[in-house]
């Protein structure tokens, strides 16, 4: 029999003495934050199409060299998973809901300094049960932030299981404008579901001839033009993570999608994949829904 008592903490006091660092908790302190520091994630300039070698959406400029270099607002991309401890299920409702209310307001007030979106991963994979995606161009932003989720009621019963970092660059095949995130032909909503993992390319592939690499890259990005509907977002991680690329993809349908890997699995450039685990499959869901569902 569990304890209830021991775990169903003063929830109320705690609240309450969190309300006195309210100024702390309110991300208009955050470093080096201003209203500039806001993302449009329809401004952002650049788009990346090397690590899964994918161009998905075929609307992009195409040989306009004076779009490609034109100069791009790096962005840092923060993909942070997290498992909730079973404790949060004995909290009491009124517990919960206040712990809510205050979680709910940092990302209101986070997402005033930076892109943040959120994600539900419960029942699709035993290690974790959401995700929180931040876009910025500073990184000790997305740190502050991280630090105040924490500092919350509901920080106090999760912890990060994966924490991906990567950085927006120009591409290096393709002359793709934008990331599939940036995309405004519906507005800034996202699609139903997204597809994140980690992707390693072999020593051998960055020793071939850049003209050699392109011809298998040609390939691989017709197979993504099959597949318009598909929103592909490719990041940087050499050198700030342990994986080349993050590759995030956005999409109604994950049939759809499942055929895509498949297809891709044909290609030249998938001999020199080392790595692409963990494939992890989110549904796109408010932090409200989410923690509800997280019982």
């Amino acid at each position: 029999m569990v304890n209830t008592d021991n775990v169903n903490v003063d929830v109320g006091d705690r609240i309450n003495n969190s309300k006195k660092d309210n100024n702390d908790n309110n991300l208009d302190n955050i470093v080096n934050a201003k209203p500039s520091d806001t993302i449009n994630i329809n401004d952002q300039k650049e788009s990346e199409s090397q690590g899964g070698g994918v161009t998905i959406n075929p609307t992009y400029p195409m040989n306009n060299d004076s779009t490609n270099n034109q100069t791009m607002e790096k962005k840092f991309f923060n993909f942070t998973f997290f498992k909730v401890d079973p404790k949060w299920r004995w909290l009491n409702e009124i517990g919960k809901d206040e712990s809510s209310i205050e979680f709910l307001e940092l990302l209101r007030t986070a997402n005033t300094k930076m892109k943040v979106r959120t994600y539900s991963t419960i029942g699709l994979r035993h290690d974790c049960e959401f995700l929180i995606l931040t876009i910025s161009p500073s990184l000790e932003n997305i740190q502050v932030f991280a630090s105040k989720i924490y500092s919350t009621i509901l920080g106090k019963y999760v912890e990060p299981v994966n924490t991906f970092l990567s950085l927006t660059r120009k591409s290096t095949y393709s002359n793709q404008f934008k990331l599939g995130f940036e995309r405004d032909d519906d507005g800034d909503a996202p699609l139903k579901y997204l597809v994140v993992y980690p992707f390693i390319k072999s020593r051998e592939w960055y020793l071939l001839p850049l003209e050699t690499r392109k011809q298998m890259m040609d390939e691989h990005i017709k197979v993504g033009r099959k597949y318009p509907d598909i929103r592909l977002n490719t990041t940087y991680s050499f050198g700030i993570g342990d994986q080349d690329f993050m590759l995030a993809f956005e999409t109604d349908d994950l049939s759809s999608f499942q055929d895509l890997i498949m297809e891709l699995r044909e290609t030249q450039v998938s001999r020199y994949i080392l790595k692409d685990l963990p494939m992890i499959p989110c549904v796109s869901k408010k932090m409200d829904e989410i923690i509800k569902s997280l019982g």
